[in-house]
């Protein structure tokens, strides 16, 4: 069975390939690509925090009582990452590399650092307290992540 932990970490692989593409066409100065990828990777990002904001995290705060705890934190982080895509979605439209590249090296350490403690701490906890609630709340997840892809 597939768990919380699992399906969400997935997902922020395939949002961190589509990043690793938009660093590609930004060095080789393909600016239509660079822009097509970071609206994919830009419209996923979204669509996991507002998976996350809507189903999961108020999903487990119902069930732990933990409404202060990793999950404000989360959403904190989320704010900052949000404000940070939209800067480098400005420097993408200007085609300006040197200004893009800092804030997307500024956006992959928060992202890196941010997930860690997802799938570290906060996902195993969901998959620990949400165990009864785990099969009818993947495939809510699933269906809200697949709206990214249309």
């Amino acid at each position: 069975m597939t768990t919380i932990r699992d399906f969400m970490t997935e997902d922020h692989r395939r949002c961190d390939d589509v990043f690793a593409e938009v660093e590609q066409a930004v060095a080789s100065g393909d600016w239509n690509a660079a822009a097509e990828s970071f609206g994919r990777f830009h419209c996923g990002v979204l669509q996991h925090f507002t998976t996350e904001e809507s189903l999961l995290f108020p999903t487990f705060e119902e069930k732990t009582g933990m409404y202060m705890g990793p999950t404000q934190v989360m959403r904190g982080e989320h704010v900052q990452m949000r404000e940070l895509m939209a800067a480098a979605a400005e420097s993408l439209a200007a085609k300006d590399a040197d200004g893009y590249s800092g804030n997307a090296e500024t956006l992959l350490i928060m992202m890196q650092q941010h997930n860690m403690k997802e799938e570290n701490i906060l996902y195993p906890m969901c998959d620990q307290h949400l165990a009864e609630e785990s099969e009818a709340l993947l495939p809510g997840l699933q269906a809200s992540l697949a709206e990214a892809g249309k």
